[in-house]
């Protein structure tokens, strides 16, 4: 769980990161799931977008996304959502 602290620490880093991933009518998939954690163990930091035809609400997609892949949701602001997650092998984040 992140503090106040934290998330207002990630939000800051995430301000200058393009969205890497787009969420669309499709909506969640387990290939995405585990295209999104190769990512979070690359990068620990990374922002989706959910487009407008997608059929989902962003908080719903982020609150089950970080539920499915055992990360934190940072934030929910928009159609951008954006999630962190410590990599196992390279974390480069430091909280």
């Amino acid at each position: 769980m992140l503090t106040s602290k934290e998330r207002a620490y990630l939000k800051g880093l995430a301000n200058n990161i393009p969205a890497i991933f787009q969420i669309g009518k499709e909506g969640l998939s387990s290939n995405l799931e585990k295209q999104l954690l190769e990512a979070l163990e690359a990068r620990e930091l990374i922002k989706i977008n959910v487009l407008n035809n997608s059929l989902l609400e962003s908080k719903e997609v982020g609150q089950e996304l970080a539920n499915n892949i055992e990360a934190e949701l940072v934030q929910v602001i928009g159609n951008k959502i954006i999630i962190y997650k410590e990599s196992k092998e390279n974390p480069k984040i430091k909280l």
